[in-house]
């Protein structure tokens, strides 16, 4: 595969088992995500859908397979968190380490930074997550808390660290 020639776009339904499936692989071999049962494609959809059409949602394909993904929706109910948005990224295992993910995160803040009143972006990642803390250093998130031992995920206990990036106003 090439992996020169990625497209970024919106992600659309007929995405759903391309990103159910990566998904899947992250709830059953890694701590990148708490989740510990395998979605659905009917529930990842549910889920794209409470997100799209208000936040940006948008998929990595190459020769037409998608291969990440990434998405914005609010990082807390109560509206005096109404300009803040948690970020999520996740790309096929395959496919990390080229620079894929920073290119889609690229896409997604410069989408956030169009959504009305989005003061702050906000990325929540298990700390031991190495990978996704770097990217996040470089595109110029800053790490402003650490919980630790707030998830628990193959018999151990995980930190989370939060990572923040504010936008001029």
């Amino acid at each position: 595969m090439n992996t020169g020639q990625v497209n970024i776009r919106t992600a659309e339904p007929k995405d759903i088992p391309a990103i159910t499936r990566i998904y899947n692989e992250y709830i059953l071999h890694s701590t990148a995500t708490f989740e510990t049962e395998v979605l659905t494609e009917d529930e990842m959809l549910r889920r794209m859908r409470s997100i799209v059409p208000g936040y940006p949602y948008l998929v990595a394909e190459a020769d037409e397979e998608v291969i990440g993904y990434c998405y914005a929706h609010p990082w807390k109910e109560r509206s005096a968190y109404r300009h803040t948005l948690e970020t999520t990224v996740y790309l096929s295992p395959a496919h990390t380490g080229r620079s894929i993910g920073h290119r889609l995160m690229e896409r997604l803040i410069a989408a956030c930074r169009t959504t009305p009143c989005c003061h702050a972006l906000v990325a929540c990642i298990t700390a031991e997550n190495e990978a996704s803390c770097v990217l996040h250093r470089k595109l110029g998130f800053r790490q402003v808390s650490c919980f630790r031992e707030v998830g628990r995920k193959f018999g151990r206990w995980l930190d989370v660290a939060d990572y923040e990036m504010l936008f001029q106003e």
